[in-house]
């Protein structure tokens, strides 16, 4: 069953900047779905999308159906209860996430109180379980965020998000700024939780081979859009689309010694979302890139079993151009 569902999804801020530019994807109860990406390639735009969370004044269009419920046509109050009761987000960065005057305890307790009707003695229960759940004591419930290392601040945050059971968990860069050894425990954390639970999860990394390892599938987005999109281990592994091989590259596998002595970066940057570039707008950078791909943007194509990949070399022969080029956004 499709727990949630994104057609043709458009964010555009304040000055003209497009962030997201008609994105589609979809996610099933119980899935893992990773989103890669360089920063400014629309990954948290993405994220503060699908609950509403972006700026006044942005212009939003698309759908975003969870449990069939389009979020970007609700009204405020159905808003406010399906945040924390039917999609959660954990943030990037705890420190800047947490309130640093409030006790964590009470700030798990505080959406239980909210959406739950609890009373205050069964919310601060609820805390203290929640935080046994993953992996710290219950008496830390009484601590500020700045008496807790990083890793106990990010699974605090991790606790706030399963505080009202939601069934969809956005996990934007979990880990960033932790020691290897903690993102380890953080990641096998965030799977243990998705199996037992059966909730849908969206974490949104720059690292593939972290998204590799954690999530069932892969999308790769560029300037805004989804470049390439199918079975992660695949996606990582075998890239199509010559920017999300570009990704995978970037990182030493280990065993490799070529990969770990001279490891491939990619040049430039991404492109100025206020003014992206005309055709294709990974063509700047593309060690590939034809004459055709200064004029036509490619659509998503099928590049292999349950794959897609925006790329003219991807699928048929390389269209022509006045050849219409085909668009499989839709596909599933």
């Amino acid at each position: 069953m499709t727990l949630l569902e994104v057609r043709d999804l458009e964010v555009t801020y304040p000055g003209g900047a497009a962030a997201v530019r008609g994105v589609d994807l979809s996610l099933a109860a119980g899935q893992k779905l990773g989103v890669a990406g360089e920063s400014g390639c629309g990954k948290s735009s993405l994220a503060l999308a699908l609950l509403r969370l972006l700026p006044a004044g942005t212009r939003v269009s698309g759908k975003v159906l969870l449990d069939g419920e389009d979020v970007l046509t609700m009204r405020w109050g159905r808003v406010r209860a399906v945040r924390w009761a039917g999609a959660s987000i954990v943030f990037q960065g705890a420190m800047h996430s947490l309130n640093p005057v409030h006790r964590v305890g009470d700030q798990i307790a505080e959406p239980v109180l909210l959406h739950r009707g609890a009373t205050a003695a069964a919310a601060r229960r609820r805390a203290g379980e929640l935080l046994e759940h993953v992996g710290l004591p219950a008496s830390r419930a009484a601590a500020y965020p700045h008496e807790l290392s990083g890793g106990q601040r990010q699974r605090v945050m991790i606790a706030m998000a399963l505080a009202c059971d939601p069934r969809l968990i956005i996990a934007d860069e979990p880990t960033t700024a932790l020691d290897v050894m903690i993102q380890a425990q953080i990641l096998r954390l965030i799977q243990q939780l998705v199996a037992e639970q059966e909730v849908g999860l969206i974490m949104i990394s720059h690292d593939l081979a972290v998204l590799a390892d954690t999530c069932d599938r892969l999308t790769v987005m560029y300037a805004g859009r989804v470049v390439e999109d199918g079975p992660a281990r695949q996606v990582y592994d075998d890239a199509r689309h010559p920017y999300a091989r570009a990704l995978s590259a970037a990182f030493p596998r280990i065993g490799d010694p070529a990969s770990r002595f001279a490891p491939h970066g990619l040049a430039g940057d991404p492109p100025d979302p206020s003014a992206p570039p005309a055709g294709c707008a990974f063509r700047p950078r593309c060690p590939v890139a034809l004459d055709v791909c200064a004029t036509r943007d490619p659509l998503l194509r099928d590049a292999g079993p349950q794959r897609r990949a925006a790329c003219v070399h991807v699928g048929a022969a390389v269209p022509g151009p006045a050849a219409p080029a085909e668009d499989t956004r839709s596909a599933p």
